[in-house]
């Protein structure tokens, strides 16, 4: 159970990364789309971020 707690630290650290890097350049994180902004990265990486975060915490737990 601790690896799996582990890969899910290292997710919730990926996409605050990903979500630091898409607020310099929306477009290198959000390619797929047809309109990036720094709004849509907030919401797609943060949600990512303190989604698995949580996840993350309540694992702890158990």
């Amino acid at each position: 159970m601790s690896k799996v707690r582990l890969l899910i630290l290292f997710i919730s650290m990926a996409s605050l990364l990903f979500l630091a890097l898409g607020l310099i350049k929306p477009w290198m994180m959000l390619w797929w789309e047809d309109v990036q902004n720094r709004r849509k990265v907030i919401k797609v990486y943060g949600t990512v971020a303190i989604t698995f975060y949580l996840i993350y915490w309540i694992l702890g737990f158990i």
